[in-house]
Parts: C-alpha cells; sequence; structure tokens
C-alpha cells in the first residue's frame, strides 16, 4: 500500500524594508499557479528580522499590490493559518530554541569577535588572495570563556559549526544536482547579538515548521542554499526541493534594479498598467505555453502550468514589449465603458484631484487653464533638455553624484509628504553645501519640466515618490548622455 503524496506547500517571503518590488510579484506568480495547479496552500510570510529598515507600511503595500494583481494567499499574517505567526518577528521564541538545540548538539558556537577583529582578517584574507569568510577564531576557544565575556557585557553572536572537509550536495529541479566544497562556506551567523536570528537560520526553521514542500525562489538564492541543506542536516531534516527561477534581466544582462528600470509594484499600478497585463508579461518571462501563446489569464496560467516548462535563459525585462502588451489588453480586453472607467479612477479620481485643485485654483481662471498649467500632475515623461538640471557652479559630474544620493534619500523617506520632503531637500543642502534655490528649481524641472509650478514641496508629495523617482532618474540619465 502506497503512502499519499504530500500536499504541496509553497511560499514567498518578502521582507518589508521598502517599495513591493517587481521581483517579488515575479516569484509569487509561480510560488501561486504551482500551488493551485496542484490542489496546494500558498503562504504569505513577512520576513522582518531587519528591524532597523523593516516598516508597517512596506508591509501593507507589498500585500496591497499582490491583491491589486490577483495573487491571494491562503495563509498569511492577515488571514492566519495553522502554521502561524506568519511575521518572523512573532516568532523570536521560535528561533532561540532551536538555535540552542544547534549549540548543545554541537552543531553552532557561540562567538564574541568584534567587527574591528572582523575586519582585520577580511583584509588579511584579501592581501593573501584567500576566500572571505570567518575564520573560527572562537570555534576553537572554550565555550565556557566565551559565554563568561557575554555573561559580562560582550555582544556575543551564534555560528553554525561548518564541516572543514567534504562537499554539500543538493538539487536544483532545474539545474540537477549542484555540489559545492564546503571549503567555501563559512561559519555562518544563525543568530545576531539583537537576540534576532538571520535570514538563514529563520529561513530554514521556518521552511520546516510551515510544511513547505518546494522552495521557489530567485536563482541569486543558490549561493545561499549549502547553508542552508547544512542547516536541515545539523537538525536531522529532509529538505524542501529547491527550484531557483532565472532573475529578471534588464536588456544588457544586468539584474533588474531601480538604477536602470522602474521596479516597484507601485510605479506600474501609479503609471496606469493594468494588472492582469502585468502578470502576463511576468509569465512571459520564464514560461511558455506549448501553443506558444503570449496573451494569457492567470487561469490559463494556473490551468497550463507546470515547472518542467520554465526555462533558464535570462529573461529581459523590456519595458517596450509590456507597454505594448499594456496597449494590447487595453484594446481587446476592455470594453469602452471600462476605459472610461480606468482613466477616471486612474488619472481623474476625486481623491487624486482633490489633493491637485488646491495647489492650482489660486493660478487659473477657467477649466482649460488647469489643464495647461497642471499637466505635469498628468504626464507620463516631462523631460526638458538637459543642461537645465545642472546645478550652479557644480561641474556635471559631482552633480550627477548628489543627485545619486539626493533620490535615495527620498526614496528611503517615509513618510512621503511635504514636511518630510521639505526638510530633507534642505538637509541635503546644508550637508553638500548647496544654496537651496541652487537645487530646489534643477528638481522642479525634473519632477514638473516646468519652471513655474504650485509649491516644489506639495507638488513632489501630490505626485508620490514613484512619479518623482521615475522622473528624476530619467532627467539623471538625460544629464549623463549630454554631451560633454
Amino acid at each position: 500500500m502506497t503512502s499519499a503524496p504530500t500536499p504541496v506547500r509553497v511560499r514567498i517571503g518578502p521582507s518589508p524594508t521598502g517599495d513591493p518590488h517587481v521581483g517579488t510579484a515575479y516569484v509569487a506568480l509561480f510560488n501561486y499557479a504551482f500551488a493551485k495547479k496542484n490542489g496546494g496552500k500558498f503562504i504569505l510570510r513577512i520576513e522582518d528580522t531587519d528591524q532597523k529598515r523593516s516598516s508597517p507600511d512596506s508591509e501593507q503595500a507589498i500585500m496591497n499590490s499582490l491583491r491589486w494583481l490577483g495573487l491571494s494567499w491562503d495563509e498569511g499574517p492577515d488571514v492566519g493559518g495553522s502554521h502561524g505567526p506568519y511575521r518572523q518577528s512573532e516568532r523570536l521564541n521560535i528561533y532561540r530554541d532551536y538555535v540552542n538545540q544547534l549549540v548543545e548538539s554541537g552543531h553552532a558556537y557561540w562567538c564574541t569577535c568584534t567587527q574591528e577583529r572582523l575586519a582585520e582578517v577580511r583584509k588579511r584574507q584579501l592581501a593573501l588572495k584567500q576566500p572571505t569568510g570567518y575564520d573560527g577564531h572562537c570555534r576553537e576557544r572554550s565555550q565556557t570563556e566565551v559565554l563568561a565575556e557575554i555573561q559580562s557585557g560582550t555582544p556575543g553572536v551564534i555560528r553554525l559549526k561548518t564541516p572543514h572537509t567534504g562537499q554539500t550536495r543538493f538539487n536544483d529541479f532545474f539545474r540537477g544536482d549542484i555540489v559545492i566544497e564546503n571549503t567555501e562556506v563559512d561559519d555562518q551567523v544563525l543568530f545576531k547579538s539583537d537576540g534576532f536570528p538571520t535570514y538563514h537560520l529563520a529561513n530554514v526553521v521556518d521552511d520546516r515548521l510551515m510544511g513547505i514542500t518546494h522552495v521557489i525562489r530567485g536563482e541569486e538564492w543558490i549561493s545561499s542554499t549549502p547553508k542552508h541543506v547544512l542547516l536541515y542536516q545539523a537538525f536531522g531534516w529532509q529538505h524542501p526541493q529547491f527550484c531557483h527561477l532565472p532573475l529578471l534581466r534588464n536588456a544588457d544582462k544586468s539584474k533588474v534594479s531601480k538604477r536602470k528600470n522602474p521596479v516597484s509594484l507601485e510605479y506600474f499600478r501609479e503609471a496606469g498598467y493594468l494588472p492582469d497585463t502585468l502578470l502576463n508579461f511576468l509569465g512571459l518571462m520564464a514560461f511558455s505555453f506549448e501553443d506558444a501563446r503570449e496573451i494569457f489569464t492567470l487561469e490559463d496560467f494556473v490551468q497550463n502550468f507546470k515547472l518542467e516548462r520554465v526555462s533558464l535563459g535570462g529573461p529581459v525585462f523590456d519595458l517596450q514589449k509590456l507597454l505594448w502588451l499594456n496597449g494590447r489588453y487595453l484594446r481587446e480586453k476592455r470594453t469602452d465603458a471600462q476605459i472610461v472607467q480606468y482613466l477616471q479612477d486612474q488619472l481623474f479620481s476625486t481623491e487624486y484631484l482633490s489633493q491637485i485643485v488646491p495647489l492650482v485654483k489660486e493660478r487659473v481662471e477657467k477649466s482649460e487653464d488647469f489643464v495647461a498649467y497642471a499637466d505635469f500632475f498628468f504626464a507620463g515623461s516631462v523631460l526638458v533638455s538637459p543642461e537645465n538640471y545642472l546645478m550652479k557652479d557644480v561641474e556635471r559630474k559631482r552633480t550627477i553624484e548628489l543627485y545619486e544620493f539626493l533620490i535615495e534619500k527620498l526614496e528611503a523617506l517615509r513618510p512621503f509628504d511635504a514636511t518630510h520632503i521639505d526638510s530633507a531637500l534642505r538637509a541635503f543642502c546644508l550637508e553638500h553645501a548647496l544654496k537651496s534655490r541652487d537645487l530646489f528649481m534643477p528638481v522642479r524641472l525634473m519632477v514638473t519640466g516646468k519652471k513655474a509650478t504650485p509649491p516644489l514641496f506639495e507638488t513632489m508629495a501630490v505626485l508620490g515618490r514613484e512619479r518623482c523617482r521615475t522622473r528624476m532618474r530619467s532627467a539623471l540619465q538625460a544629464l549623463r548622455a549630454m554631451p560633454v
């Protein structure tokens, strides 16, 4: 008599440390399709062990964006489930128990090496052209001595005792067997001095306790998988099937990043891309239908999904292809009435117009003046001649560097409102010895394409982080391309 097959359980584990990334949606789509095709469960787990950068706003934005796309989960922090909690910050006692098991069994040890000592070790390894990694200093010391230091107030971490010899082997569904020499895997930190686990420990413990059968994630995690396999072995557990999807790439084969392309799901929503278009596009990144169709619904994708049809060829995140596809969806998948509703929701909603009217009503006399004066609130591109972006008495190379710093500062700004934008820009001027007028006007031109606009900070707040970010990066690209 044969036993029943183990029910499929898959998960995604986004970190709520910024805007919801298009890569999260890409991985979520393939996990969702695999679960639904096989009658399994799709789980959302919030991996918020980076307490300095994690935020509730980011977590909510991730969930809102995935739901906008039509990807719902069976278990998660907001819907519950029998394997919770589903936020790692709420599972700390669980991780402590398991890491203590590893210490007691001799598979892990306490370490009190300072950051200064670790920096010196790395510097020496680089000078000798040796692989970088922890040198095992505390591994060879008496643990009684190390624990005494911790009890006296010295910060300590717990590290995995990685084998010095042999190999670690695992099977990737798409690539077959992968073998790594254990000399290439250092004694990773499992538990930090702040009482939080590292990604590696939390990931393995959670996948085990949540019954995850298939780990479907991006190929950037392949290099971490030997660490996870060693952890499974230390606990005496069988690891799930690993399935590493190909990375989304730019046309030049570099990894998709916000420096070259919009990557936030909020950008695509605000820019007017349809959710079913974006899902269709992401599905095309690494999957092909047997009939080679390019237009399909989420239901079609689930019904026809097979891991065997995932292609490892580097999928190019081609914005022109996405734009073409969105046009097809507008013309072929929407009625005229639906397009009217789409325009009202996307560009002319009461909520959005209510933010704009107070900023412009003193400067217009009739309705058509509103369109001419406030067009940048609705336009896509607002580029002007790149020389307008130069800062007074600052050479172009330095100007570009300063804008990079500024954009990163604004990308991290929360909340993105007039008060915080004002403070951020003025602090930036002080930090870099700039006159406010020499920065504010170029920034105004970057985000609006005009010299005369409503107040800058209020305007940026209404435009929102995504529009400002995208327009500023487009302006920066034009500035880089300007003849010297």
